[in-house]
Parts: C-alpha cells; structure tokens; sequence
C-alpha cells in the first residue's frame, strides 16, 4: 500500500468515528439522559480518533522530507541541464563563427543540436531520479525518430547533403557556379536548398541533394582564369606566318597578365581548316572582356595578314554522260 493510499484510509477510519460520536451524542441528547456504558465508548472511540490523526502526522513526518528531496533533486538536476546547455551552445556557437573553415549557419545549427541533446539528457536523468523507467521512454523517442526518419526520407536527405556542403565547402556565397547544366552565382546556402541567380536574372533554387551528388564547376575559386579561343585557317596558309599573327594578338590583349605567357598551339586537321587554339590569362573577373577582345582582335589580325578562315564548303562534281 502507497503512502497516499494509507493517509487516505487512517483520514476515513478517523472520519467515521468522529460521525459515530456524534450520532451518539444525537441519541443521548434526544433521550435525555446519558448511560455511563456510552461515556465510556465516547471516550474510547476520542482516542482512536487522536490515535489515527497521530498516525497521519507520523507518515507526513516519514515521507514528506524523501518526497521533498526527491523533487529538490528533480528541479536542481533540470535547473544544471539548462544552464548547461546554453553555456555550451553558446560556446559553440561563438568558436564556429570565428573559425575560417565553419559557416555561420553550420556552427548555429551544431549549437542547437548540442543544446537540446543536454537538455533531453537532463529529462532523462530526472525522471529517473523519480522513478520512471528510462529505458522505455528512450525506445519509445528512438521509434519516433525513426518514424518521423522514413516519413522525411526526402528531405533528410537534402538536410544532410546540406550539412556536407556547409562542412566541406566546395563554394560560398557569391560563388559563380555550375551546377546540372546552370550556371549562376550563388545567393544562399541553406540546409536543405541553395539559391543562385542565373546570368539573365532567372532564380533557381535547387535542392542540396541534387547538388552535392553531381559534379560541381566552381569558376571564381580561383583568382586567375585562361581565356581560350579555337580558330580555323586554311589548308594553303603559311603555318608560320599564322601562329607569328596569332601570338601578336595574344600578347597585345589589354587584359593580358604580364607574369603569364600567351600560348598559341595547334589543335587538329579538321576537314576545311586546320585548327589553330590562342590562350591568354587574365584576371577571373576580366574572363569574359578578355574572351571578346580577343575574338575581334584574332579576326582584325588575320583579315590584316591576308590568312582565310575557311567555312564548311563541298565540292559538287557533275559527270555528263555522253549520249
């Protein structure tokens, strides 16, 4: 029998003999008289009664201060798991925006995780500590999460392709990428998308799964880029006399990096030109003036040196069969 059970049962024992005593004084006061037989069970069932309210002090006495102790340890062990999982999210929080390597958005995320992994073990550990068997309601939180895991199978996915893209970093904000055939500069990495501003103010969202399982094209990753521009020339053309003219352009190109040499190779025989490659090197935001200077600057050149660029042409022969 429980605590409570037992105050509740000595409570109504000493209930019933006040309303016994009372119904006898009733009686005697309606007769009159008073026999010496109920004086003596009056005062019998008066110490009975004080008896059973000694007995109900007695098991306050006994249990009150285990009982008070017991929520005392409840309250303190919640009070350390909550001061502590601030201190330690915070903490985090604080070192993962400082350091180069974490995103902003990485180390906040980590700093809530942590903190509400303390707080749950601070539940835990309490309700233990009242007796409650902690070993269910842990399987009982694991089926949940496991349940909530394959209902959001899709998103978790995109969530911790998310998390490896914060992490590893492969571009930032303000990144010009491409992704699945897109190109555009990155607006926001989020957990679960990643916005990017295409070149002719379209906005793609994409989702981070299909990011980070296909090849990405970081443009702007480095600081230095090679403009690369294939020209054709003729069969009958002096192949010194072209690569002098195509080298004077590369070298004359405004954007050119002074530290870097210009290259001018040859690619392939094709079927009407014999394919010729310039290569110049410039800074990365100067790739796309670069690339057009040098297209207009390879065609004035060439037209100036009389060399051809040969178009895709076919000889058509005509045999007249004689009668």
């Amino acid at each position: 029998m429980s605590m409570l059970d037992r105050m509740f049962l000595t409570l109504a024992q000493a209930g019933n003999g006040n309303g016994q005593g009372e119904a006898a004084n009733d009686e005697v006061g309606e007769a009159g008289q008073v026999a010496p037989e109920a004086n003596g069970a009056e005062e019998a069932e008066s110490s009975v009664d004080f008896t059973n309210l000694e007995e109900v002090a007695n098991l306050v006495s006994e249990n009150a201060i285990p009982l008070g102790i017991g929520i005392l340890k409840i309250v303190t062990i919640l009070t350390i798991a909550w001061i502590l999982a601030n201190w330690v999210s915070r903490i985090i929080r604080i070192r993962g925006e400082k350091a180069k390597r974490v995103d902003t958005t990485i180390a906040r995320f980590f700093a809530n995780i942590v903190r509400w992994a303390i707080i749950v073990l601070g539940l835990i550990a309490a309700l233990g500590t009242a007796g409650v068997e902690t070993t269910s309601f842990a399987a009982l939180l694991a089926a949940a999460g496991f349940a909530v895991g394959l209902a959001l199978q899709g998103s978790l996915g995109n969530f911790a392709a998310g998390v490896m893209l914060l992490l590893f970093r492969p571009f930032k904000v303000g990144d010009v990428v491409k992704v699945n055939g897109e190109l555009g500069k990155v607006d926001q990495i989020d957990l679960f998308t990643t916005t990017m501003d295409t070149f002719d103010n379209r906005r793609l969202i994409m989702p981070n799964g299909a990011i980070f399982g296909t090849t990405i094209e970081n443009i702007t990753f480095h600081p230095e880029r090679r403009a690369d521009v294939d020209v054709g020339v003729s069969y009958d053309t002096d192949l010194v006399k072209a690569r002098q003219v195509l080298m004077d352009v590369a070298n004359s190109i405004s954007t050119k990096l002074p530290d870097r040499d210009s290259q001018v190779v040859v690619l392939a025989f094709n079927d009407s030109s014999i394919d010729w490659q310039v290569r110049v090197w410039c800074k990365r935001e100067d790739w796309l003036g670069t690339k057009e200077e040098m297209i207009l600057r390879i065609k004035q050149g060439l037209d100036q040196a009389g060399i051809s660029i040969p178009f895709p042409q076919r000889d058509v022969h005509l045999f007249q069969q004689s009668s």
